[in-house]
C-alpha cells in the first residue's frame, strides 16, 4: 500500500537558490535515513551533485527559450512523497518501486533520484526531480488533479509489484488526499483488536477443529504460542508482547472454551466492544484476483505471467477498485450498463443529426426558393414563354428543385419563420455537440469496461465455448 503526495519546492525566505536547493536535497540524501546512501538511485544525474545540475538545468534553459521567470515563483524542484504500509515491503523493493514510479511519471524526460528512508516504521521515498526537461526547452508544469494523477499512476505500479492499494484514499478538508502519515492518523486497533479481528474471520470459515482453527490464525500472519496448562497466546504482525487467548484478555466470548463451542456449532460467533472497529468486509472478487496473481496458482495466472499481461490485470484491478465493483454480478451489471449507454446515446446522436440535417437542407432550399421566386414570377408574367425558359434556365430549376425539396421536407406542415428555423439549427446544433462529448466518454467507458470484463473472464477461466455479447455488439 503505498500513499503519495506531490510537493512544490520554491526558494526558502532569506536563502538563495543554492541554500534552498541545497538543503532540500541534504534532508532527502541523509545517511542516517538512507542506509549510508545505499538506498539512493538516480536518473540522467549524479545525486551527489543533483543541486549544481538542477541549476545548471535552469541556466541553459533561460539561454535555450529566452524565457525569464520570477524569482519567487520559480519552481526548485518537485518532490514526491511515497509511503508504504509497514512490513509489506523491503526497503530496496521500496526503492526499485520508486525509481519506476519517478520513470512513469516523468516519462524519461526529466532527471531525478530516488533516495529510500528506513527511519521510520513505514519505509517512504523521496524523489525529486528537475522541472527542466533534459532537452532544455520545457518545464512540467503542476496541473489540475496532478495529485490525482500521481496516486492513480503510484497504485497502478504498486499492483503490478503484488501491493496492496488504500481502496478508499482519505480526504482532509480543504479536499486534498493525505499523505501517508496523515492517512494513518486515526487510531489504529490495537493488538488486542487486531486479533479479536483475526479470531472471528478464523471462525468465519468454520474450521473443523480447534487445531486447524490455530493454523487458520497461523496463515494470516499471527504467531501461535502454547504455554503451561495449555494457555495460547497470539503475536500479532508487528507487535512485541503476546496476548493470551481468554477472556479477561479479550472480552466475554474470546476464551478457548467459547471457540470450541463457535467450532462446534453450540454459539454463535464472539461479538466485538462496542467502541471497537467492525470487522473487515467480506473479501469479494478484487482480493480474490489479488491473491491469484501474487500467488501463482492455476492455469489462468501462468497465462498473465509475462509483463503486458500483468500490466493490463492491474489496471483491470484498479477500474475495480475505483468503481467499488466487489463482485463479479457488479462487473457484468456495470459493462452491460455501460454497453446499452453507449449504443442509447448512439441512436439519440443519429436521431440528432437527422433533424439537425432536415432542418439544414430546409433553410437552404428556403434561401433558394426566395432567391429563384423573382425568376419564376416573371416567367410565369411572360406566359411561359420559351424565350424566357432558355434565358432564364438555371434559375427556373434551382427554383423547381427548392419548392420540390420544401414539400418533401415539410410533409405538409405550415413553413416555419426564418428566425425558427434558426433558433432550432441552433440548438439542434449544441445537442449534437453535447452528445457527442458524452457519447465519446460513454465509447471510452463501454470499451473499458467490456475490456475489464473480458481480462476477468479469462483469468476466471470463463470465456471457453461462451460468446462475449458486449464485444459483439
Amino acid at each position: 500500500m503505498a500513499v503519495t503526495r506531490l510537493i512544490t519546492h520554491h526558494i526558502s525566505k532569506g536563502e538563495t537558490v543554492a541554500q534552498s536547493l541545497k538543503d532540500r536535497f541534504d534532508y532527502g540524501q541523509n545517511p542516517d535515513k538512507t542506509q549510508g546512501g545505499e538506498l539512493i538511485s538516480s536518473y540522467e544525474c549524479d545525486h551527489q551533485t543533483a543541486d549544481a545540475e538542477f541549476l545548471l538545468s535552469k541556466a541553459k534553459y533561460r539561454a535555450v527559450t529566452g524565457r525569464e521567470q520570477k524569482r519567487e515563483a520559480d519552481v526548485l524542484c518537485y518532490q514526491i512523497r511515497q509511503s508504504f504500509a509497514p512490513g509489506e515491503i523491503t526497503p530496496e523493493e521500496a526503492n526499485r518501486v520508486g525509481y519506476e514510479t519517478a520513470m512513469r511519471w516523468t516519462k524519461g524526460k526529466h532527471a531525478f533520484f530516488v533516495a529510500t528512508h528506513t527511519d521510520k516504521k513505514h519505509i517512504h521515498n523521496h524523489i525529486y526531480y528537475n522541472p527542466i526537461t533534459l532537452d532544455y526547452t520545457r518545464k512540467f508544469r503542476d496541473f489540475w488533479r496532478s495529485a490525482r494523477a500521481l496516486r492513480r499512476l503510484s497504485d497502478r505500479v504498486c499492483l503490478e509489484n503484488h501491493l496492496s492499494v488504500i481502496r478508499h484514499p482519505k480526504l482532509h478538508s480543504q479536499g486534498r488526499f493525505l499523505h501517508y502519515g496523515q492517512w494513518i492518523g486515526d487510531k489504529p486497533p490495537s493488538a488486542q483488536q487486531r486479533v479479536r479481528l483475526a479470531i472471528i474471520a478464523a471462525l468465519e470459515k468454520k474450521p473443523a477443529d480447534f487445531a486447524a482453527f490455530l493454523r487458520l490464525m497461523e496463515e494470516s500472519g499471527f504467531a501461535v504460542k502454547r504455554g503451561r496448562g495449555g494457555v495460547v497466546s497470539f503475536l500479532a504482525p508487528g507487535q512485541d508482547k503476546y496476548t493470551r487467548l481468554r477472556a479477561s484478555t479479550l472480552g466475554v466470548g474470546f476464551d478457548p472454551e467459547d471457540i470450541r463451542a463457535v467450532i462446534a456449532g453450540e454459539r454463535p460467533l464472539p461479538e466485538l466492544p462496542k467502541d471497537a472497529p467492525p470487522p473487515p468486509r467480506q473479501v469479494g472478487l478484487i482480493i480474490d484476483i489479488q491473491k491469484r496473481m501474487a500467488e501463482g496458482k492455476g492455469p489462468a495466472y501462468e497465462r498473465w505471467a509475462k509483463v503486458y499481461n500483468l500490466k493490463q490485470m492491474a489496471a483491470a484491478l484498479q477500474f475495480l477498485q475505483e468503481n467499488n465493483l466487489t463482485d463479479y454480478d457488479a462487473l457484468a451489471a456495470k459493462t452491460t450498463a455501460a454497453v446499452d449507454r453507449a449504443h442509447a446515446l448512439a441512436g439519440e446522436l443519429q436521431t440528432t443529426e437527422a433533424a439537425l440535417s432536415k432542418v439544414s437542407g430546409l433553410m437552404g432550399a428556403v434561401v433558394d426558393y426566395a432567391k429563384a421566386r423573382p425568376v419564376f414570377d416573371g416567367y410565369k408574367a411572360a406566359r411561359y414563354s420559351k424565350k424566357y425558359l432558355a434565358e432564364h434556365k438555371a434559375e427556373l430549376a434551382t427554383y423547381r428543385a427548392a419548392r420540390a425539396a420544401m414539400n418533401e421536407l415539410l410533409g405538409g406542415e405550415k413553413l416555419p419563420k426564418m428566425d425558427a428555423l434558426k433558433k432550432q439549427r441552433q440548438e439542434l446544433a449544441d445537442k449534437k455537440k453535447a452528445l457527442y462529448a458524452e457519447y465519446r466518454q460513454a465509447q471510452r467507458d463501454m470499451r473499458q469496461a467490456v475490456a475489464v470484463k473480458a481480462n476477468i473472464d479469462h483469468l476466471l477461466g470463463l470465456t471457453d465455448g461462451r460468446d462475449d455479447k458486449e464485444q459483439t455488439r
